[in-house]
C-alpha cells in the first residue's frame, strides 16, 4: 500500500500564544489512537515553534544558515503525519477528520503527496 505525508502548516501569527487547548490535545489523541488502531499511521509529530528553527540553504553553490524566526513566512510547517492508505483518497478523508479536530480560530493547512518508493 502507497504511503502518504501529510504536511501541517500553521498560521503562527493566529495559534494561540498558549498552545493548543487541552481540549484540542484530547480530540487529537483519539483520532490519532484510531487511526493507528486502524493500521494507518505510521509517524506523527507535532514541531516546535519557528523561532526555535534554522533554515539551512543551498543556492549559487553557498550553503547560507538561517536561524528562525522566518518573518517571511505567514505559514510554517506545525508538523506532520506519515500514513499508509489504500489511495489518495482515503489520505484526504484522514486529513479531513485532523484539520476538524481544530477549533474555529485556527488556520491550518495540510499538503498530503504520496512518498516516492524506491
Amino acid at each position: 500500500m502507497p504511503r502518504y505525508l501529510s504536511l501541517v502548516h500553521i498560521d503562527e501569527s493566529a495559534a494561540p500564544a498558549e498552545g493548543p487547548s487541552e481540549e484540542l490535545m484530547r480530540r487529537m489523541g483519539e483520532l490519532i489512537e484510531e487511526v493507528t488502531k486502524a493500521g494507518v499511521m505510521l509517524d506523527t509529530a507535532g514541531l516546535t515553534p519557528s523561532a526555535q528553527g534554522t533554515s539551512v540553504r543551498w543556492e549559487g553553490g553557498k550553503i547560507s544558515v538561517t536561524d528562525g524566526p522566518f518573518t517571511e513566512s505567514k505559514e510554517v510547517v506545525g508538523g506532520y503525519a506519515i500514513m499508509q492508505c489504500k489511495d489518495k483518497a482515503e489520505a484526504l478523508e484522514w486529513t479531513k477528520r485532523f484539520l476538524k479536530v481544530h477549533e474555529e480560530f485556527w488556520t491550518v493547512t495540510c499538503e498530503v503527496r504520496e512518498i516516492a518508493e524506491g
